[in-house]
């Protein structure tokens, strides 16, 4: 396989996975379609034709989460995520797994991309899931409840993951008529679907978007571990990071310069809360050193991944780089204080084993020439 087209194991999975779902859930809709049109009356054909895509009532409930059902088929959780109702959304979604999931996979790992991945696809489905039960539950369960599906939250996790490994990366667009950077594009895939919610209908991705975005920085800011550092045999070097404390990874930063003076004071509120809630650590300045520290580091390996230079080995190879020079970074800072110590204790002896010498010379060539001149004298007085 060509290299320009070699996706990472996780990535190559995760695309064919979302294939296979999607083509079994449309086949699937497609027989329980035909069979109720089988037993209709030619007059109803036209009315139910038309709903083959958006109605709840042909959504098959062991794939796709169903609120009051579903909960016979834990497994819904996960693979409403990989699910797509028609073409053109599989076809976005496609797009997205494709180009972006591996260059999360090559930065972050296979590992940690599992995990980031299966968080941002249970934690909106288990939200969304619990408010489309609880509004089904006041309002009376209808016939058909709204099913949930969709790459929404996960679509939402990549590119806030992007945001926080490339924010100011440019993509073009359209030829170079659109230029949008990284840091913007979480923000606006968000709006776009709260906005089309009411507007076309598309509620659950609205609720499905919000929380993916939520979920995906919520785990990357305070909660991801990630190693910095590549220590080699030995393993020293090798420094653990908790989150990114960064200042280009913080909430306001989603957000447009201009409106950062109205929405600091508001996520400034929040966040002490938390703190005092106990639900949310605070980061030290150190950690915000080191996160800063990280983010310009990322900035300059990462690209080289972007460009799919090197393949899955030079994007390995340039994740070592950056890690090393991490190491190197987070070692010199620690070792500064103890190395400025050792050489202000060493200066007082060194000072004082060269004085000794250049104190004694003097006297002795003194001496050595005062005998010179009194033995001088006295070959004179004995020639004399």
């Amino acid at each position: 396989m060509p290299a320009r087209i070699n996706l990472p194991p996780l990535t190559r999975g995760l695309f064919l996975v979302v294939l296979a779902l999607s083509a079994l859930n449309a086949a699937l809709r497609f027989n329980r379609w035909g069979e109720a049109l089988s037993a209709m009356p030619d007059a109803s054909l036209v009315t139910k034709t038309s709903s083959y895509l958006t109605s709840p009532q042909w959504a098959i409930p062991y794939l796709v989460l169903i609120p009051l059902q579903s909960l016979r088929y834990p497994w819904t959780f996960l693979t409403a995520s990989l699910v797509e109702n028609n073409v053109a959304s599989l076809a976005v979604s496609g797009a997205v797994v494709w180009f972006t999931g591996r260059y999360l996979e090559r930065a972050y790992g296979s590992s940690e991309f599992a995990k980031f991945t299966l968080f941002v696809t249970m934690i909106p489905n288990i939200l969304s899931f619990c408010i489309y039960a609880g509004f089904h539950l006041l309002s009376g369960a209808p016939e058909f409840p709204t099913p949930i599906q969709g790459l929404m939250p996960l679509e939402a996790g990549f590119l806030v993951a992007l945001k926080q490994l490339v924010p100011e990366h440019t993509v073009s667009l359209f030829k170079g008529a659109v230029r949008v950077r990284v840091k913007h594009f979480p923000a606006l895939f968000t709006l776009a679907n709260i906005i089309s919610g009411p507007l076309l209908g598309t509620d659950t991705a609205l609720w499905l978007s919000l929380f993916g975005f939520l979920t995906s920085w919520i785990y990357l800011r305070f909660f991801r571990v990630a190693e910095i550092g590549d220590g080699g045999e030995s393993g020293e070097g090798v420094v653990s990071m908790k989150g990114d404390a960064s200042d280009t990874f913080s909430f306001v930063s989603f957000f447009p310069d201009f409106a950062h003076p109205f929405l600091s004071p508001v996520c400034d509120t929040i966040y002490t809360t938390l703190v005092q809630l106990k639900l949310c650590t605070p980061f030290s300045s150190e950690a915000i050193e080191a996160g800063n520290q990280s983010a310009q580091s990322r900035s300059e390996g990462l690209p080289g991944i972007m460009n799919g230079s090197g393949g899955n080995g030079g994007g390995r190879r340039a994740e070592a780089e950056r890690r090393r020079a991490l190491a190197l970074k987070a070692l010199d800072q620690r070792l500064s204080a103890q190395a400025a110590s050792n050489r202000a204790t060493s200066a007082a002896p060194a000072q004082s084993n060269v004085s000794a010498p250049s104190g004694d010379m003097p006297p002795a060539e003194v001496s050595a020439g005062a005998g010179a001149e009194e033995g001088a004298q006295d070959v004179k007085q004995t020639q004399t």
